[in-house]
């Protein structure tokens, strides 16, 4: 789960393994595998760098 703001200043925390893909468009929008859209603040690279730790994270305590 990563931690992220709506446009509105809401925090949130969303499940990555169910992000299909994001956008820019301009605001960043995060599109899911249940076909609900989010549109974050966070830009692209932000977002992508959390799901990158998180899965870091979650793979280092596998070991």
């Amino acid at each position: 789960m990563i931690k992220l703001t709506k446009l509105s200043g809401v925090e949130f925390v969303v499940n990555s393994d169910l992000i299909e893909f994001i956008e820019v468009l301009p605001d960043t929008t995060i599109s899911m595998t249940t076909g609900k859209k989010i549109i974050v603040k966070e830009d692209i690279e932000d977002v992508v760098n959390k799901i990158m730790e998180f899965k870091s994270d979650v793979y280092t305590k596998i070991k």
